[in-house]
C-alpha cells in the first residue's frame, strides 16, 4: 500500500484516492523571469518521480504544473530589460522546457499559465466577496479577510496570534487587518491590467493556483505539491481561498520537498547563492544531476557541492559499467518488471513508503553488485528496467560513457578523432613504440578521455 507524508496532518498516511484508480495532482511551478536554478530542478525532478511511480503503480494520473507569467518580479525584469512581458516570459518558458527535457522530466498533462485564467480568478474572487471573505479596499485592491476563515493556519500550524506577531506579515493601511492578503491588485500606470468588477487590475499571486487547480482538477482533488517554502503563506492562502469560495475540502494530501542548501543556507535568488540548471549542466551530465537529486529523499535537505555531483557521476558510471559488461537480453529488456522478484519487491516497497527514492536507488546498487557477481543478463535487464522507473539508465551504456561530462566540453574531440588516436596508440604498442603510446594516452587524458585496457581490447569513456 502506498503511504505518503501528508503535511496537512504532519504524519505519514495510507494513500486513498478520491476516485478509485484515478489521481488528480497539482504542483506549483515556476515564476518565469529568469533561468531555473537547482531548487527548481528539485521540484521538477522530485514530483516527476512521484508522477512516474503513480503511473507505474497503475493509477490514471492527471498532473497539473502551472506557470506564473505575471507578477511584480516579471514586470520589473521586463522593464529593466526594455522588453515586453510576453517576450520575457516566452523566452524563459522555452528555457525552462529545455532544462526539464535535459533532466528527463516528463511534461505534465496540463501546464496552465496564469494570464490564461484571469476570468476564472475573477469568478473565484466574486464568490469570496459574496461569501463575506473578500472586500474592496480604499486603494482599489481586493483583499481576503483572513480572520473570517476559521480554518486558517491548518497547513502551517500557525495561530493567528503568532502570525500577527510574525515578521512576514506586512502592514497596509488599506487592509482591515494586517493579516489580510491581496486577491486583486489595482492597476498601476504602465502595468498590464484586465477589466474587473472592481476596476482595472491584475491578480494577486495566491489566487492563480486556486483558480487553475479547481478549473482543471475540480474543487476537491487528491495531491497538491511544491517546495517547502510555499507551505506558508502561499499554500495556506490557497486553502483559505478555495475552501472559502467552494465550501468543500480543497486537497486531501499535501506534499512539500526540502530545500537545496549551499553552506547550510537555503539556495535562493534572493540570497544570491543559486546555481542555474544550465550552469550546472555545463560541468555535469544531466542524468548525473537527476541521480544527485533523487538519491536524497524528497523531504530531506539536499546539500549542493561540486564534489557531491562528482560522487553522483561516479555512482552513475558504476551502474552503466555494469550494464556495459553484462548486457541485458533484448527479450528481457522488453518484458514487464516482475514485482515478485526480490530486488523489484524491495524497490516497490521503498517507493510505496513515501516515494523513498533514496532507498530505491540503494536497491539499484545492490542489484548491480549481484549482476556483476552472477553475470546474469536477466538481472541486468531488471536493473535497467527499475532504473527506468526513476528516469535513469535509459541510454545505451556506451552512449552515456562516451558523452561529454557537461555541455562546456561538448565541443571537444569527436568520437572518430578519439578512436583514430586510440588506433594510433595500439599501432605504436604493437611496434613497441611505448613513448608514442604513452604520449597519445596522455593527450587523450588531457582531453578528458579515459582508456581502459582489457582482455577484449581497449575501451574508452569521457571522464
Amino acid at each position: 500500500m502506498l503511504t505518503l507524508f501528508n503535511t496537512l496532518k504532519r504524519e505519514k498516511q495510507p494513500f486513498t484516492p478520491i476516485d478509485p484508480g484515478k489521481i488528480r495532482m497539482y504542483v506549483c511551478g515556476m515564476t518565469v523571469y529568469d533561468y531555473c536554478h537547482l531548487g527548481h530542478a528539485r521540484v521538477m525532478v522530485a514530483f516527476d518521480a512521484v508522477y512516474r511511480w503513480l503511473r507505474t503503480s497503475g493509477f490514471d494520473v492527471t498532473y497539473v504544473r502551472n506557470i506564473t507569467d505575471i507578477d511584480d518580479k516579471i514586470i520589473r525584469r521586463a522593464a529593466e530589460n526594455g522588453e515586453s512581458i510576453t517576450a520575457l516570459t516566452g523566452r524563459f518558458i522555452a528555457a525552462m522546457h529545455t532544462d526539464a527535457d535535459a533532466l528527463g522530466v516528463l511534461p505534465p498533462d496540463h501546464e496552465p499559465r496564469a494570464t490564461e485564467y484571469v476570468p476564472q480568478m475573477l469568478d473565484l474572487i466574486g464568490k469570496l466577496e459574496k461569501n463575506g471573505l473578500a472586500y474592496p479596499s480604499a486603494n482599489g485592491d481586493v483583499n481576503y479577510s483572513v480572520r473570517k476563515f476559521s480554518g486558517y493556519g491548518q497547513l502551517s500550524g500557525k495561530s493567528l496570534d503568532d502570525l500577527k506577531a510574525g515578521e512576514r506579515v506586512g502592514i497596509d493601511d488599506a487592509k482591515q487587518d494586517p493579516l489580510d492578503f491581496v486577491l486583486w491588485k489595482r492597476a498601476k500606470p504602465g502595468e498590464p491590467s484586465w477589466p474587473s468588477p472592481w476596476g482595472e487590475g491584475r491578480p494577486g499571486w495566491h489566487i492563480e493556483c486556486s483558480a487553475m487547480s479547481s478549473h482543471l482538477l475540480g474543487t476537491h482533488f487528491d495531491i497538491h505539491g511544491g517546495g517547502q517554502d510555499l507551505q506558508f503563506p502561499h499554500h495556506e492562502n490557497e486553502i483559505a481561498q478555495s475552501e472559502g469560495a467552494h465550501g468543500v475540502k480543497f486537497v486531501n494530501y499535501w506534499m512539500h520537498n526540502g530545500f537545496i542548501r549551499v553552506d547550510d543556507e537555503k539556495m535562493s535568488k534572493s540570497l544570491g547563492n543559486f546555481f542555474t540548471i544550465r550552469d550546472v549542466l555545463k560541468k555535469f551530465d544531466a542524468e548525473v544531476v537527476r541521480l544527485f537529486i533523487l538519491r536524497t529523499h524528497y523531504r530531506s535537505p539536499l546539500n549542493y557541492a561540486d564534489n557531491h555531483l562528482a560522487d553522483a557521476r561516479e555512482s552513475l558510471n558504476t551502474l552503466y559499467f555494469t550494464l556495459r559488461d553484462v548486457p541485458p537480453n533484448e527479450a528481457d529488456k522488453a518484458a514487464d518488471i516482475d514485482w515478485d522478484a526480490p530486488h523489484a519487491a524491495r524497490f516497490q516497497a521503498a517507493m510505496n513508503d513515501d516515494f523513498d527514492t533514496h532507498a530505491a536507488i540503494a536497491l539499484l546498487f545492490e542489484l548491480a553488485q549481484e549482476v556483476r557477481r552472477s553475470r546474469d543478463a536477466r538481472l541486468a535487464a531488471q536493473l535497467k528496467a527499475l532504473g527506468g522507473v526513476l528516469g535513469l539508465l535509459s541510454r545505451p551504456p556506451e552512449a552515456y560513457l562516451r558523452a561529454p561530462v557537461g555541455t562546456e566540453k561538448a565541443a571537444g574531440w569527436t568520437d572518430a578523432e578519439i578512436e583514430a588516436r586510440i588506433q594510433e596508440r595500439l599501432d605504436a604498442r604493437k611496434t613497441r613504440d611505448f613513448a608514442t603510446a604513452d604520449r597519445l594516452r596522455d593527450e587523450l587524458k588531457a582531453a578528458g578521455v579515459v582508456l581502459e585496457d582489457g582482455k577484449e581490447g581497449t575501451s574508452w569513456r569521457r571522464g
